[in-house]
C-alpha cells in the first residue's frame, strides 16, 4: 500500500498537499461476505455510526446471522430494530437472492470486478455506491472511484474545482490504474479536515 500511496502523491500535487496536512491515508479493508453486504446495505445515505447501531441490534435479534433466519424476522421485528420499511425489503430481497441460488456470494472474490457489479446489480437495493465500495473494502479491487459517495464527489469539487459527474471521471483517469487508493486520498482529507479520525 505504501508503494501505491507513493505513486499517486507523483502522479497528483494535490494528494502530496493531503500528506503534508493530514499524513498518509489508511487502506480500510472488511471480511467479505454476507454480513458486510447487509451492513452496506444499512450504511446506505446515513452515518456509518447510526448504521453500526442499527445492525449490532438486528444481531442481536438474530445470533445466527444467515440468509433463511433474515427472511422469516418479520417486518415489525425490522423496525423494532431501527430499519426502515425500504431497507427490510433490501436486506431480504439480497438473503432470498443467496437462498434461491442467483446470488453466490462467496465466489465474488474469484470474480473480475465488473462480473461482480453486473451480478449485485441484480439485486433489489444494491446500487452503484453499494458494489463499489464492496469491491474497494472487501475485495481489494485497486481501480474503483465511487462517485456514487457525497464525500469524493464534495471532495473533488474543493479541491480540483470540477462540478460534473462526468468531468470527475475523465480527471480521475489520470489516477488509474489505482483510482481506489485516490478515493482513500479522498476520504482522508473530507473526514481529517472535519475533525473525525475514524476511518471509514
Amino acid at each position: 500500500m505504501d508503494s501505491i500511496i507513493d505513486i499517486l502523491i507523483a502522479k497528483e500535487e494535490k494528494f502530496k498537499t493531503i500528506v503534508e496536512l493530514y499524513g498518509r491515508p489508511v487502506f480500510v479493508t472488511r471480511l467479505p461476505g454476507f454480513e458486510t453486504l447487509c451492513l452496506l446495505i444499512l450504511e446506505q445515505q446515513v452515518s456509518i455510526d447510526s448504521a453500526k447501531a442499527t445492525f449490532l441490534k438486528i444481531k442481536k435479534a438474530i445470533p445466527n446471522f444467515i440468509p433463511g433466519n433474515i427472511v422469516v424476522f418479520s417486518d415489525e421485528d425490522f423496525r423494532s430494530c431501527g430499519v426502515s420499511r425500504q431497507k427490510t425489503s433490501y436486506l431480504k430481497a439480497l438473503s432470498q437472492a443467496i437462498l434461491d441460488r442467483q446470488l453466490d456470494v462467496e465466489s465474488l472474490a474469484s470474480k473480475d470486478a465488473e462480473t461482480v457489479r453486473a451480478e449485485l446489480i441484480q439485486i433489489k437495493g444494491i446500487g452503484h455506491w453499494t458494489i463499489d465500495v464492496y469491491l474497494m473494502f472487501c475485495l481489494q479491487s485497486p481501480d474503483i472511484i465511487p462517485l456514487g459517495d457525497v464525500a469524493v464527489v464534495n471532495t473533488i469539487k474543493e479541491l480540483f474545482d470540477i462540478h460534473d459527474k462526468e468531468t470527475m471521471e475523465s480527471y480521475a483517469e489520470n489516477w488509474k490504474p489505482y483510482r481506489s487508493g485516490a478515493t482513500f486520498f479522498l476520504w482522508h482529507y473530507y473526514l481529517r479536515k472535519r475533525g473525525r479520525k475514524n476511518p471509514y
